[in-house]
């Protein structure tokens, strides 16, 4: 179970990034590496359309995930329900093979005055998931992220998802679903509330904890 002691997200440390024509080079070495001929008519663009998606793909080191949830909205009319966000899709890489994770996020949160706009929360997990990642760490961040700029009563995030270097490689367990959750505040120490996020999101694989 993950502590109900929110931590601060550290921010990616800066690193310094080669060239575009350094980063297409190394495209070069890994095809032939991989046995086949960079010079042939298949491959002489693969170099540059890798290194453009790489920039799709890891989009999210250029991205501040607090700046994100800034902007907020005290009109509310005294709305302190539950808000949940649920299944967005999310594309990431595990930081150990590089290879796909494909799943979906759960981000709930019980507001305290203030409230965010709900695009603002599928921002959040793609600032996260376009990095190299695992799982259990993104999932975290994600939640310490909207516990520490929001400042809610409770914040609850549950991940599911499919690791590629499960299913391509390895063991070539195809079909396994990884589910991790981070529950703070109101979502951890109130089996109520916590109930009530996994019945709205329909995960009742995340067992509800007693009060501690």
């Amino acid at each position: 179970m993950t502590s109900s002691k929110a931590k601060k997200t550290k921010p990616a440390a800066a690193v310094e990034r080669p060239s575009r024509d350094e980063a297409e080079a190394a495209v070069r070495v890994l095809l032939r590496w991989a046995g086949d001929d960079p010079k042939r008519e298949g491959l002489l663009d693969t170099p540059a359309r890798v290194v453009r998606a790489y920039e799709e793909f890891f989009a999210g080191y250029q991205t501040d995930p607090r700046e994100i949830l800034t902007r907020t909205f005290s009109e509310v009319d005294g709305y302190d329900e539950m808000i949940v966000l649920k299944d967005i899709r999310f594309e990431s890489y595990c930081e150990h093979h590089m290879v796909p994770i494909i799943g979906r996020a759960h981000v709930a949160y019980l507001p305290n005055h203030r409230v965010v706009g709900i695009s603002k929360l599928a921002r959040l997990v793609d600032a996260f998931a376009k990095r190299l990642q695992i799982q259990e760490k993104m999932t975290v961040q994600i939640a310490d992220t909207l516990n520490d700029v929001l400042q809610p009563a409770g914040v609850g995030v549950i991940l599911e998802a499919a690791h590629q270097c499960m299913s391509t490689r390895g063991v070539h367990k195809a079909g396994v679903t990884m589910v991790t959750s981070r529950m703070i505040g109101t979502f951890r120490t109130d089996p109520s509330t916590r109930r009530e996020f996994l019945s709205i999101v329909g995960s009742p694989g995340v067992m509800a904890v007693p009060n501690t």
